[in-house]
């Protein structure tokens, strides 16, 4: 066995000692957190909850404290749009709290999302599409400008269809395997979302 006696405990200070950092702009409140257990986690799941499941997690994340909880993908499954509707149709969405829901960046999918979440008050819609290199090759078989064109057109297609709904939209876009995607072209496709968005501090995104 080691004699662990051996080693002495040595102190130093830490090579950087400058503390100008501190001196810089820093947060003095915390930031919203966004509680996306019932999309992401479920997801997750070998056995995904059922509907009467999910309005109790969701009050439960209400009751947390949560002010964004992502609700789930709606055109997904039948239950993830029933779920968003029985939120929506029973009242059980607090004032102060925003839903937010995922959709691909595809015309049919972005327009079953709107119809499931009309009614809503409030609402972050999450629009994504493939970016790597991988998936543009192997899987869309597609250009640069032909994926770019895929987030424009669902970004307008968005903007569009909240115009026409009533309710107090918010957008966000996200390219879906980033780590995979060059990040001069993740930055060129997000800059092509927001110039279609053209979002305010009112309209964020």
């Amino acid at each position: 066995m080691m004699n662990a006696s051996k080693y002495k405990r040595q102190y130093f200070m830490p090579p950087e000692n400058c503390m100008e950092w501190t001196k810089k702009e820093y947060i003095d409140r915390p930031p919203i957190w966004c509680s996306v257990d019932l999309r992401d986690g479920n997801q997750a799941l070998v056995i995904p909850m059922s509907l009467e499941q999910k309005i109790e997690f969701f009050k439960l994340l209400v009751k947390i404290g949560f002010k964004e909880i992502e609700v789930g993908f709606p055109a997904a499954s039948e239950t993830e749009y029933q779920f968003l509707r029985a939120l929506i149709e029973q009242d059980l969405i607090p004032e102060d709290v925003t839903i937010q829901v995922l959709t691909q960046a595809r015309e049919h999918i972005i327009r079953k999302t709107f119809e499931a979440v009309k009614g809503a008050p409030r609402a972050i819609v999450h629009v994504y599409n493939s970016t790597s290199l991988s998936q543009r090759e192997q899987v869309f078989k597609k250009s640069k400008e032909e994926i770019l064109q895929i987030a424009v057109d669902g970004a307008a297609l968005l903007k569009k269809l909240a115009d026409e709904t009533e309710g107090n939209f918010l957008f966000e876009y996200s390219p879906e395997s980033f780590t995979g995607t060059e990040p001069e072209y993740a930055l060129e496709v997000c800059n092509a979302v927001l110039y279609v968005w053209k979002p305010t501090a009112d309209k964020k995104a």
